[in-house]
């Protein structure tokens, strides 16, 4: 008995001896390769958590219905977006001196984990993560505050001190649509036509054929009319189009816009394009917005002084639409719900603003990334009244709520200006702030004329505080994560959102919260109207730091994506 055992045992040693070395011992050289990360791909030291990132954008099909286009739409469809894609290189010029060069050499990369770099640089259009503070992934330098506008080393210092020594040079180095480079001891303005002249005659070629096969004159004239203003650096006419364009299926806005990306000054401003299909049902359901918007300028709780932008006799176009593509710009990192365009004051002033909702993109981030923070960050009471048509009002109104207040002011030392150059690179997250709490103020009263109903009201206020969260997400470098990080710091000051220590819990007071909403507002559109700069700079600093309790609920959402990354079918 006792040998049989013996004798069992050692085949036992022997079995398992030998499974080790087939299947479970491999060289140490290969152990080694197992263990340790990839830290450097074509030469560029690169970060070891690209999976954990890349998490962070939820990959979404974009898509719509083909029955709703004809065999003409179809063909101007295909051409836009040729002419939008063109609009992405001249954006990773804009927002990298590196970004193409880092792009293709890991296109030409012989390492499989290249492609997840791949992915995650045409997210962010280069090599800076947009949601941490623009810190590089690839690469160890920093990028630049002034992107790709400005040479790589310049700071504040040097282009004001410049600015002053060259007043002549002024206007031209300070222009929205010129790019400054140096040349020799001395900076010089490209304008944009010439900067990106190349990739600027594509975008027209691809309009102008568009432009042929389209039927539909309006748009055929806007077509071949904003060809012609993108080869001349102008917009002015080709934008007034676009806001009178009404009745067309198709439409595309192209050109440069945002100042975002210009973290030095906030001037420059950077190129993206949406193509869209409009949605006329659900305007028609909306536009009696717009009827009440004296009346809402009217109501803001400031001085006149502080209310005079121009609001009465404007056109103010509202499309709800079917995003098919997007380009440059808005489709960096964090995916663009909305927008109010054009932001030329002189437009603005003259004829108004047109307001485009991209309600497919609305439907994809509510599914896929507010639902389930409003989980973790609301008491269980509160997260029940979460709804999409909270969060669908709340951005018409953000946007709606970009028009009022001042555009144009006269500083203390008599200087006339706009509130944009006034508050320079504070602008963005104060003008951030303003649209949406002043779009929240005016809650209460769309209640009272019957377009909002009465018992949404919990949703509307519960929803606003559970997308903070995701907003905040974006970074609070970015300007609406800032603008909406200053808000909840605010309600909470107020007591208006409570926090529970024991569940870690937000919820709504909502006694309270009307009034926060309001006294905020005030103070914003006092800021605005102004335009002092260390004013603006002080808010920003008192309510834009980010503290334990709220790190520590964003800490939470790890799991839960930030944003979409977009899938088009072009």
């Amino acid at each position: 008995m006792k040998a049989r055992y013996f004798t069992n045992f050692a085949a036992i040693i022997l079995f398992v001896f030998a499974t080790l070395i087939l299947y479970g011992c491999k060289p140490k050289e290969e152990e080694k390769a197992d263990e340790v990360a990839v830290t450097e791909i074509a030469g560029y030291s690169v970060v070891p958590d690209i999976k954990d990132r890349l998490a962070q954008f939820a990959p979404t099909d974009i898509s719509y219905d083909e029955n709703l286009l004809n065999d003409e739409q179809k063909q101007v469809l295909e051409k836009l977006v040729m002419a939008a894609k063109a609009i992405d290189k001249i954006f990773w010029k804009q927002a990298s001196h590196v970004g193409l060069e880092i792009l293709q050499d890991f296109e030409n990369a012989d390492n499989p984990a290249a492609k997840d770099f791949l992915t995650y640089l045409n997210i962010n259009f280069g090599p800076y993560d947009r949601l941490d503070e623009n810190k590089p992934f690839i690469g160890t330098d920093p990028k630049p505050l002034g992107a790709g506008f400005y040479p790589a080393d310049m700071t504040k210092g040097y282009f004001e001190g410049y600015v002053t020594g060259n007043p002549p040079m002024k206007q031209k180095l300070e222009d929205t649509y010129t790019v400054v480079r140096k040349q020799d001891d001395s900076l010089i303005a490209v304008p944009y036509n010439e900067a990106y002249k190349e990739d600027l005659e594509v975008v027209a070629k691809y309009l102008r054929e568009a432009a042929e096969i389209s039927t539909e004159e309006p748009f055929k004239a806007y077509l071949n009319q904003k060809a012609d203003d993108l080869l001349a650096n102008e917009w002015y006419k080709s934008d007034l189009m676009w806001i009178d364009l009404e009745g067309n299926l198709l439409e595309i806005l192209i050109g440069p816009y945002e100042v975002y990306e210009d973290g030095l000054f906030g001037l420059k401003a950077a190129y993206e394009s949406f193509v869209y299909i409009n949605d006329f049902a659900e305007m028609a359901k909306l536009k009696a917005y717009l009827d009440y918007l004296g009346e809402m300028q009217n109501l803001l709780p400031v001085e006149s002084k502080h209310k005079n932008a121009k609001i009465e006799g404007l056109a103010s176009p509202l499309n709800v639409v079917i995003e098919v593509f997007a380009a440059g710009d808005t489709k960096s990192g964090v995916q663009t719900l909305a927008f109010v365009l054009p932001n030329e004051e002189r437009i603005r002033e003259e004829k108004g603003t047109k307001k485009v909702f991209l309600k497919n993109i609305q439907e994809a981030k509510f599914d896929k990334v507010l639902v389930p923070i409003s989980k973790k960050v609301l008491a269980e009471e509160d997260s029940r009244y979460v709804s999409f048509y909270a969060y669908f009002t709340e951005t018409l109104l953000h946007e709606i709520s970009h028009v009022f207040g001042s555009n144009y002011i006269t500083l203390e030392d008599g200087t006339e200006t706009t509130v944009r150059k006034a508050l320079a690179d504070k602008y963005s997250a104060i003008e951030e702030c303003k649209a949406t709490i002043v779009g929240m103020h005016n809650v209460p009263f769309l209640i009272e004329k019957g377009l909002i109903p009465k018992e949404n009201e919990r949703e509307i206020y519960t929803t606003y505080l559970a997308g903070m969260f995701r907003s905040i997400r974006f970074g609070v470098h970015e300007a609406h994560g800032m603008g909406t990080l200053m808000q909840l710091n605010y309600h909470r000051e107020t007591g208006a959102f409570q926090f529970d220590p024991e569940t870690q819990k937000f919820s709504v007071d909502m006694d309270k919260i009307k009034d926060s909403i309001t006294e905020m507002a005030q103070k914003i559109l006092i800021l605005e109207g102004n335009g002092n700069y260390e004013n603006a700079g002080a808010f920003i600093a008192k309510y834009g730091e980010m503290d334990e309790v709220i790190q520590g609920l964003l800490d939470g959402l790890t799991d839960i994506p930030v944003d979409i990354q977009p899938i088009y079918k072009f």
